[in-house]
């Protein structure tokens, strides 16, 4: 689930903070650089775990902080494939359930991957589990809050990186009085999350069971 991964970058030091130890300065701006921050196609920041090598720090011209070159290693979020995890549901929608494992919210199983016979019940916005047993079906809800297994199947990395202003569909200038604003669609678009793990319910085999019996 965590895994240590080495980095480089250069951390700038401002003048104010030249009395402290240069490791403590470094450390605490590394944090800020990249705690809670995806980085594409790395996985979810989450700690500093230390620094294995500093190389020679610089001034330039016009700026009076330092530049260091780090070389560190990084503690980040990045299940392997196939890994089971214990998350609790964060809600349901068309689109399956929606898992949350406190620290990170991302996480996604299509109704496909849902234990069958299941269907989403619109008026409660939940999806359930026609359950067969000897007495006959039994509809097992999963419901907001609810712990449950899951297995990583597949995991999205979208870059969000900020880019320029999109470009127009054609290059012919705009007539007088013809508006140069984007489509008003447009401004509504559904940001993507940069890291989205896709999971499968385990089977009730893995104990899961337990969870749906009510």
């Amino acid at each position: 689930m965590f895994v240590l991964v080495e980095m480089v970058d250069t951390v700038r030091i401002s003048p104010w903070n030249f009395h402290r130890q240069l490791n403590e300065a470094i450390a605490e701006e590394l944090n800020k650089k990249l705690a809670n921050k995806v980085v594409y196609n790395v996985g979810l920041c989450i700690c500093l775990y230390d620094i294995t090598k500093l190389e020679d720090s610089y001034i330039f011209p016009g700026d009076g902080a330092s530049h260091t070159k780090v070389h560190f290693r990084y503690v980040v979020f990045h299940p392997f494939l196939d890994e089971i995890l214990v998350g609790k549901i964060k809600y349901c929608s068309q689109e399956g359930v929606h898992v949350t494992m406190g620290f990170f919210d991302d996480i996604l199983i299509p109704p496909e991957s849902l234990q069958q016979p299941a269907k989403f019940d619109e008026a409660e916005q939940v999806w359930l589990w026609e359950y067969e047993t000897d007495e006959g079906a039994h509809d097992l809800y999963m419901d907001q809050g609810e712990e449950i297994r899951f297995r990583v199947t597949d995991e999205v990395f979208v870059d969000t990186s900020p880019t320029g202003p999109a470009t127009a569909a054609t290059d012919a200038p705009a007539q007088p009085g013809q508006s140069t604003a984007p489509p008003t669609e447009d401004s509504g678009e559904k940001k993507e999350a940069p890291y989205t793990l896709i999971g499968t319910i385990c089977e009730p085999g893995l104990g899961l069971l337990s969870w749906w019996n009510s």
